[in-house]
């Protein structure tokens, strides 16, 4: 009978802006000694190109081609996954405000989309896998071993979201902070109103509210429900 602690999983984690998904995915991922993809890395690596290349966000054909066109990797190493574009390491400037608020543009062309799920679906071939996003559960990996929907009240993740840029080191106050706080509530309104796949819970996702979660409470929670799947 085969260990049910060798049984490599797909596990889907999806939620708003500043839910806490991707240091809950990496985290996760190193665990479980899993690859830890990020779909939102891939659609700010694209959106940085079309930045680069100077490509309207709302030009779809020319977002399309210029996904064709790219090479994307995501590279695992012990701080989380590095971004290369085209060879290229820009793993710090796809997380700048420019290229993130780009990449929730470039996110809602249906073709585009079908493109990175597509690539997305050959990297998750054979299990052993963390992805985390906005549609994985619904959309990427609709048969995904175990579903989680993080959400957090808005508040609390505009606060994760200021955390996180001082850590990073950006000066964020006064008019910034308050930008930063609107472009999180239209992120979110982009993200769950979009004709292709928008932001909602798969229908057998485990709804977890992290409002008056820790990081670790959330991490401890996934990894119960992990065991689970796996002894099943």
């Amino acid at each position: 009978m085969t260990d049910p602690s060798l049984r490599k999983l797909i596990i889907a984690i999806d939620g708003p802006a500043g839910a806490g998904k991707s240091t809950i995915a990496s985290r996760l991922a190193r665990k479980l000694n899993y690859v830890n993809l990020e779909s939102g890395a891939m659609y700010r690596a694209l959106a940085l190109k079309a930045i680069e290349w100077d490509k309207s966000f709302d030009d779809e054909d020319a977002l399309l081609q210029l996904a064709r066109d790219s090479r994307i990797e995501l590279v695992p190493s012990i701080g989380g996954n590095r971004v290369l574009l085209d060879g290229i390491d820009v793993t710090y400037r796809v997380r700048e405000g420019d290229v993130t608020a780009g990449a929730s543009r470039v996110s809602v062309h249906p073709k585009v989309r079908e493109w990175m799920v597509a690539r997305q679906r050959e990297l998750g071939i054979g299990g052993g896998l963390v992805m985390e996003g906005r549609d994985i559960g619904t959309k990427v990996f609709p048969d995904a071993d175990l579903k989680i929907f993080l959400d957090a009240d808005p508040v609390v993740r505009e606060q994760r979201r200021l955390e996180q840029q001082k850590a990073r080191g950006v000066p964020i106050q006064g008019p910034s902070l308050e930008q930063m706080a609107a472009e999180i509530r239209e992120r979110d309104r982009r993200d769950r109103t979009r004709a292709a796949s928008p932001l909602v819970p798969a229908e057998d996702a485990v709804v977890l509210d992290s409002t008056k979660m820790s990081e670790d409470e959330v991490l401890k929670r996934i990894e119960e429900l992990v065991e689970q799947k796996r002894s099943l």
